[in-house]
Parts: C-alpha cells; structure tokens; sequence
C-alpha cells in the first residue's frame, strides 16, 4: 500500500495509478458485485468501513476503480473527497431510486441531468442555490448506452433528498406514520415539476463535481414504482440494478476521449 492512504478508502494514489474513472455505489455488494461480475477483476483494493472498491477492467479494456460511497450525502461526500485526492477525475454513480412519475416503472433506470438537492452535506460544499447538475458529457454517454445495451431509460431531473422515509414522503412503510407539513404534499409537487425519481447522493455527487472541477454523471435502477406503492420491487430491482450497471460500464467504454479533457473543467 501506497504511502498515501485515506483514512477512510483505505487505499491512495499509488494503488490506483493512471486510472481516473470510478463506478460509485452506496451498497458495498454492489461494489463488489460490479468488480467480480461485470469487469475483470484486477484486485481488491479496500474493505475499510465496509467501503468496498476494487481495481477492474471494461470488457473495452480500460481500467477503473468500483467503490462503495456508502448511504447517503454526508457518506458519500467523504468518499467523494478522497477518492479526487487520489486522482479519480470522473465518478459515475450506479444507485436506486423511486420513481415519481407514471411513465417510469419499476425496472428501468433513470439518468439524472441535474438535481434538486435538499442535503445537508452539499450545503458545506456550495450555496444552496448553486446548480446540481451533472456532467452533459456524461449524461450523453449514459442515455446512448442504455439505448445501445436495450434498457428502458428516461432522462429527467432527480430529486435528491437526506432520507428515506420522511424525506421522501413514505408513512405506509415508515415507523413515523406523522410527516411535518414540508414533507406533506411533496410528491405532488415534484410530480408537477416533472421530477422523475427520489434517490439519496446525486445532488451532492453533483454540486461537489463542479466545485472541484470533476466530470460525474448518475444513472439510477428503479426499485419502486411510487405512484403505485411505497413497496420496493426486489424482482424489478434485480433486472434494473443489472441494466443500470451495464450501462455504466457501456459509457465508460464509448465516451468520446475528447469529452473527458479540459471540457468538463471550469
């Protein structure tokens, strides 16, 4: 291990040398999952706290690194951080979410153009009014993937919020069945402002992105359809988990080099 570890990762730049694209998901499964099924699996890199990330290769022959954020922003933001300290550039994040909207159902994935961030951690980060917008460089590669790779996929604005109860007004499958007023009504106003889906780290991902000069996008299994049923869908999650992965991978492999220099940097 290199001389420069992170505290939290677990691993430094050393480990990880000429490689600057990261896969990022909040399970640790996930992780892995990606790492052992869908790259070839270079090594291991770290299990601290549960943060799993490993070194793989693209069916396309390019290496980058499969890492845990862990669940939600103030997680994520560590990682994020530390993961840029050690030279990652671009950061795909590969999560689940709740759709909002009837025309995306459980099973497909939703690629985030932007967010509206209601989170803690980015406001140490930027001003709330600051964008949440992801990489359009990315968001192209994303939405050319999934097409090429036959998933069902929308394009949207995401509404990215700090938990997943309350902040995404569930009481059906919550222990708090009492919502404050703010969170009373919510779907139906971000199904007015044609938000597609709730999820719980783009916002973040994207207001530090552009802070610091990073290329990320976000592309999101949907795991619950909420216009039907707080209820997740662990049968839709399976094949929309595996598509959004997929067309993660598939980005990475077809994105225009040229997109990936100075034109992503502020």
């Amino acid at each position: 291990m290199a001389g420069d570890v992170k505290y939290h990762i677990g691993f430094g730049s050393d480990d990880i040398a000429g490689i600057d694209i990261a896969l990022v998901s909040g399970d640790p499964e996930r992780a892995k999952r990606i790492a052992e099924q869908y790259l070839t699996l270079e090594k291991p890199l770290s299990t601290v706290r549960g943060l799993n990330s490993y070194v793989g290769k693209t069916p396309g022959g390019k290496r980058i690194v499969s890492a845990t954020s862990g669940m939600g922003a103030p997680s994520l933001s560590i990682v994020i951080n530390e993961l840029a300290q050690v030279g990652i550039r671009h950061i795909i994040r590969i999560g689940t979410c709740g759709s909002i909207q009837a025309h995306v159902p459980s099973g497909s994935v939703v690629i985030s153009r932007a967010s509206l961030c209601r989170q803690g951690a980015a406001e140490d980060i930027a001003p709330t009014e600051y964008p949440a917008a992801a990489s359009p460089f990315w968001t192209m590669a994303l939405a050319d993937a999934a097409a090429k790779i036959g998933a069902q996929w929308h394009v949207g604005l995401t509404a990215s919020v700090d938990t997943f109860f309350e902040g995404q007004e569930r009481s059906d499958t919550s222990y708090n069945k009492t919502l404050l007023r703010k969170n009373q009504g919510m779907m139906d106003e971000y199904q007015s402002l044609r938000v597609l889906n709730f999820e719980m780290e783009s916002g973040t991902l994207f207001k530090m992105a552009n802070v610091y000069g990073l290329g990320a996008g976000c592309v999101c299994a949907v795991v619950a359809a909420r216009v039907e049923s707080e209820t997740v869908s662990y049968e839709a999650k399976v094949k929309a988990e595996a598509d959004a992965i997929r067309t993660a991978i598939q980005a990475v492999d077809d994105i225009n080099p040229a997109w990936l220099g100075e034109h992503y940097r502020w």
